[in-house]
Order: structure tokens, then C-alpha cells, then sequence
């Protein structure tokens, strides 16, 4: 009361209790009434029964402390207005620090993130924006946030809701795997269902001679020798889910050929749709190369043997004529012995 005489009005919440004896919680006005020489003379009290309101916004306190996200309220001045306690933890500061403090400060871009909510004002909403948390401890956190605006009754913007959620591990298995992919010596690629390539290592860039930046969108058939084979065998692995020892040749921007052997297949999401195609690449060029080798020195020792065989019979057909030629004589010999007179051989 005194302060409603001090200051011509006094608002607040008080407990207050019904005839019944039930007690609630309402907001209330108390205004002083005077007489015409300004004497107070008694109050005006305005009382709104809101524990509905209480119970509503405890229920919704509730939801939002058992979030395991990060949950934050943004004034249009960039302000932190309220935090849910999976905010506490991953920024390392208490509560009462974090409201009224600017949000900006609290990732490892700043201006990124200042973007970000900003974007939200202008836009009404953003979706899987990616910022990184630091703790106090130095630690980091990498998030994806979605945001949305949230207004009053008459429509006016009044600030921004955002939810963080936390990709730190989604985002370490991710460089593991890249990791894996990188050391691989065999050229690997993803394409689409398109036939566009997606992904490549760095083995890739170096058979084809193409940075990543070139691959990554083009024809996957334009790097071969043979484009409509190479078209058709992802489309057989979207077919089948799978090839296999697929064979194909790689031609390098300079002219360089590479036999490789394709192993490939299908990769889905969550729901069992596919995605794309995941390709391997082994080169056989080595084995080509010998492979050829081979046939050549095979070649070259089927013309030896068969020059070997043609001299064979030259030879025995020279050999049996000579023993013709000796029986022959021997023959005229004889002849000649038998027809000679006694005194001849005398």
C-alpha cells in the first residue's frame, strides 16, 4: 500500500485465497483513490488470477530443462535472454552470466554466429547452421542450430528461440572416415543417382589429373576411355546394388591411361532409400602391362618353335634325300661291279 501512495501505483504477484480457502497466485494493481484535496481515501485493487499461466509456463520450463540440447532466447539486440541447463554445461558459465550477455561471444566465429541470428530476424528462421561452441575450459563443441523467431500476441517480434544440436561426435566419426578414405591408394568416388561424382580422394585427383574441385559435379563417364561402358556400370550397381571387378580405363589429363578393376555399390539413408553409389577402384595396370608382356613373349616363342619345326624339316628332308642319294649310288655301284667282264676286274 505505502508504495502505491509513493508512487501512484503498485503492481505485482501476490498469493491470495478464495472463500473456499483455496489459495492461487495473481497478478495484481492497487491504485490510491483521493478526495478532491488529493487526501488518500482508500485503494483501487485490480487482482488476475493467473495460475494457469504459472502452471503453463512451469509446464513449459519443464520441457525445456529436459531438453539434453542447448536451448537459447535471443533479443533482437543479440542479447541472451534465457538458457536451459544443457547450456550451462556446454558453455561452462553459469546461468546468471549467460543472460544479458551477448550471444556472439560464445563461439569460436563470432561474427558467423552473429549472422546467424540475425538471419533468423530477416528471414524468420534458419535450418542445420553450423557453429562451434567453446566451453570456458577451452573445450569445443560443434552444433548445428535451428532457430525461429517467436512473437506477442499483436504479431511483433520479440525475439529468437534456438536449439543447438550437438554433432561433435557425428562430426569425429566423419573425419575418422575421411581419414580411412584418404589413405586408401585405390581411386574412390560416390555418384549420384545422376551419374554426377559427389566425393572423391585424393587418390582419384591424382589418376585422373583433375583437382577435386573439377570432379566434384562432373560426369563420372567423362574420365574414361569408354564413357557409355563406364555410364553403364553405375547404372548396374543401382540396379543390382552392386558390380563387381568391373573393368574400365581411366584416361589422365595428360594422356596417361590406368586399367582399373570397378568394385562398387549402393549406399542408403535411414529409410532404406538409395543415395548414390559407392565406388573402388583397383589398378591392374601392373598386371595389364604383364598380362601383355606375356602374350608378346608367347608369341615370340610360338614363331620360334614353329621356325624351329620348318628347319626340323629341312633338315630330316635334307638327311633322307642324302640317304637316297647314298642308296642310289650304291645301287649304280652294284650295276656296274656285275656288269664288268672278269678280265676287266682283273
Amino acid at each position: 500500500m505505502q508504495a502505491a501512495l509513493e508512487h501512484g501505483k503498485w503492481e505485482g504477484t501476490l498469493a491470495r485465497q478464495r472463500k473456499s480457502g483455496d489459495q492461487f497466485t495473481a497478478r495484481v494493481v492497487i491504485t490510491p483513490r483521493r478526495d478532491p484535496s488529493g487526501k488518500p481515501v482508500g485503494f483501487l485493487l485490480i487482482s488476475k488470477d493467473i495460475s494457469d499461466e504459472i502452471r503453463l509456463t512451469q509446464y513449459a520450463r519443464s520441457l525445456i530443462e529436459a531438453s539434453v540440447d542447448p536451448l537459447v532466447t535471443i533479443s533482437p539486440e543479440g542479447k541472451i535472454t534465457d538458457v536451459n541447463e544443457a547450456t550451462v554445461k556446454v558453455t561452462g558459465a553459469p546461468r546468471e552470466k549467460l543472460i544479458g550477455a551477448d550471444f556472439a561471444n560464445y563461439f569460436t566465429e563470432p561474427e558467423k554466429a552473429r549472422e546467424g541470428y540475425q538471419r533468423v530476424f530477416s528471414e524468420g528462421f534458419v535450418t542445420d547452421y553450423p557453429l562451434t561452441i567453446r566451453h570456458a575450459e577451452g573445450r569445443q563443441s560443434d552444433v548445428l542450430y535451428n532457430a525461429s523467431v517467436y512473437k506477442d500476441a499483436r504479431g511483433n517480434v520479440l525475439g529468437v528461440f534456438a536449439a543447438a544440436r550437438d554433432i561433435t561426435a557425428q562430426k569425429q566419426a566423419s573425419q575418422y572416415a575421411r581419414s580411412l578414405i584418404e589413405a586408401s591408394v585405390d581411386p574412390l568416388v560416390t555418384i549420384s543417382p545422376e551419374g554426377k561424382i559427389t566425393d572423391v580422394n585424393e587418390a582419384t585427383v591424382k589418376v585422373t589429373g583433375a583437382p577435386r574441385e573439377k570432379l566434384i559435379g562432373a560426369d563420372f563417364a567423362n574420365y574414361f576411355t569408354e564413357p557409355e561402358k563406364a555410364r553403364e556400370g553405375y547404372q548396374q550397381a543401382f540396379a543390382k546394388g552392386f558390380v563387381t571387378d568391373y573393368p574400365l580405363t581411366i584416361r589422365h589429363f595428360d594422356g596417361r591411361l590406368s586399367h582399373v578393376l570397378y568394385n562398387a555399390s549402393v549406399y542408403k539413408d535411414v529409410n532404406g532409400k538409395a543415395l548414390g553409389v559407392f565406388a573402388a577402384a583397383r589398378d591392374v595396370t601392373p598386371l595389364k602391362k604383364a598380362e601383355v608382356e606375356l602374350a608378346d613373349q608367347r608369341t615370340r616363342e610360338l614363331e620360334r618353335l614353329a621356325e624351329l619345326e620348318r628347319f626340323q624339316k629341312l633338315t630330316v628332308g635334307r638327311e633322307l634325300k642324302m640317304i637316297e642319294l647314298k642308296k642310289e649310288v650304291e645301287a649304280l655301284k652294284r650295276q656296274l661291279t656285275e656288269l664288268a667282264t672278269p678280265a676287266q676286274l682283273q
